[in-house]
């Protein structure tokens, strides 16, 4: 086929394709067309029947809101409307007050004039009167002129003499009748602190509970078998000699079954000694190169737990603050001991009294407990110089820097220095009670005894005493005396003397009450 024919068949085709398709299509889109026109006919309607039914629900919701509104006006117009009536009837009460107030002021007015009448006429009356007074005053004084110099004649007395005389009587009664009053308040104000200050100790006492510690001078190592013994004491006793020149402890290993004795003043040492003793037992290799070793490394540990024990004391009393060196030396009291009594356990026991007994005397509690744990500071101190222990004690505190008021505490609890301050008193007080009381300190029986036998002879030993008794652990010594023989004023003297001839002739620790007891009795019998 030619062809530029089929290019015009192929067009003529093409184009009847698409005018056949461009029919079929404009059917297809007239069909949906009329779809789509039906479809939004629904939707417009359903949208036009929600619109009416929302206007509508608009409408009633308006109404109800109006409504409400009008309400809720009309309340508040019915308040505003009873305010105004409450306010009308309170400004009708108050105008009806007025008017009575201002009748009752004019009723005064009227009385207050009248009243001024009749101050006016008595001011008249005492004018006239006190003329007449002038006058009668006059010849009064004319008359005692008169009767002054008739009694100058009789008595051979000027005015002034007697008055002087008459003075001088009165003060002279005036100040017996003082001294006596002053007595009296004495006496009283005596009686009556005695009374306080015992009821302060004693509370403070019972509210203070501690342990009765007891310290000796030997410690006791046990140990499994009799066959240690041979190594500790080493070939030819070397190990032994080494252990006390290392420890200074003596160590004493007899026929004691399963143990070793200790013994040593010193606590510390002691405390060293059997622990560097246990750690070379249960190791075994005992020789002197070993003892040396083990016993550095034991005295390091010691140190370290005193610092601890002193930390450890300080937070459980609440103290705050405290120098390291302070800190050092109140862990060190552990293994201090004073007549038996633990001296740590005796510094806490001072600080809780002191605590107790400040508080309840209106004092800081929180100076007087440190000025109680750190008062016998001065006993445990690497150097021993010759002093007192108060005083020794007083320099480490100002050393560190101490408040002064625990400075004058820790060297005045002996009486070495002058105390400055009632905390200083509370200090010593606490002291005696903690070394004082049954229990705290050891002593041999025999000795005890001795002390309160040599107390009740000294106290027989004065003239005119019948009976004396040695009680409370000797803390107090009781003397009755004949009634007969002994006055009230001798039994006073007696008192003091026999209290001055103990502390002059014998040796006790805390303080020791004298009470001179003069009684007398009259006995009749009816038949």
């Amino acid at each position: 086929m030619d062809p530029i024919t089929l290019i015009i068949s192929i067009v003529i085709a093409a184009g009847a394709g698409l005018g056949l398709g461009k029919i079929v299509f404009a059917v297809k889109t007239g069909q949906e067309r009329e779809e789509a026109e039906k479809e939004a006919k629904r939707i417009l309607a359903d949208a036009e029947s929600k619109a009416e039914s929302h206007r509508k629900e608009k409408e009633i919701q308006a109404k109800e809101r109006f409504l409400q509104l009008k309400a809720e006006h009309e309340s508040e117009i019915q308040k505003k409307n009873q305010a105004i009536q409450s306010r009308e009837q309170s400004v009708h009460s108050k105008e009806q007050a007025q008017r009575q107030k201002e009748n009752t002021l004019n009723q005064k007015l009227e009385q207050v004039s009248r009243k001024e009448n009749e101050l006016v006429q008595e001011r008249q009356l005492l004018e006239r009167s006190s003329q007449n007074i002038a006058q009668q005053e006059q010849e009064l004084s004319k008359s005692h002129q008169k009767m002054v110099q008739a009694l100058e004649k009789v008595a051979g007395l000027s005015a002034d003499q007697a008055r002087a005389q008459l003075t001088e009587s009165l003060v002279n009664e005036a100040r017996s009748r003082a001294s006596a009053s002053i007595k009296e308040i004495v006496d009283e104000a005596k009686l009556s602190a005695h009374k306080q200050a015992k009821k302060v100790v004693i509370e403070t006492i019972q509210r203070c509970a501690t342990e009765h510690s007891i310290e000796n001078s030997i410690s006791v190592f046990q140990i499994k078998n009799d066959e240690i013994k041979g190594q500790i004491i080493g070939r030819e006793g070397r190990n032994i000699r080494a252990l006390e020149a290392a420890t200074g402890v003596e160590f004493q290993v007899d026929d004691t079954p399963e143990a070793i004795i200790l013994s040593c003043f010193d606590p510390l040492r002691r405390e060293i000694a059997r622990i560097a003793l246990h750690r070379l037992v249960s190791d075994g290799r005992i020789h002197p190169a070993r003892i040396e070793e083990v016993v550095a490394k034991t005295k390091k540990q010691i140190e370290e737990e005193i610092v601890e024990i002193g930390e450890r004391t300080c937070i459980d009393l609440g103290i705050h603050g405290l120098h390291a060196d302070l800190v050092r030396l109140v862990g060190k009291m552990r293994y201090r001991s004073s007549y038996g009594q633990n001296l740590l356990q005796h510094s806490r026991e001072v600080a809780n009294l002191c605590a107790t007994m400040a508080s309840e005397l209106g004092l800081n509690p929180k100076l007087a407990k440190r000025g109680g744990l750190l008062h016998d500071i001065g006993k445990v101190p690497d150097d021993q110089p010759d002093l007192p222990h108060a005083l020794l004690g007083m320099q480490l505190a100002e050393k560190c820097k101490e408040h002064p008021v625990i400075c004058n505490a820790i060297g005045a609890h002996h009486d070495e220095i002058e105390m400055t301050d009632p905390i200083s008193a509370i200090v010593q007080a606490c002291d005696a009670i903690s070394g004082s009381r049954p229990g705290a300190r050891r002593e041999v029986v025999e000795g005890y005894i001795k002390r309160l036998k040599e107390l009740e002879n000294l106290a027989q030993s004065f003239k005119g005493v019948e009976k004396a008794f040695a009680i409370q652990a000797g803390r107090e010594l009781r003397v009755v005396v004949e009634a007969e023989k002994v006055s009230d004023e001798q039994s006073e003297l007696m008192s003091v003397e026999l209290s001055q001839r103990i502390q002059s002739e014998m040796q006790y620790p805390g303080q020791i009450k004298v009470t001179v007891i003069r009684e007398k009795r009259s006995v009749a019998y009816a038949k």
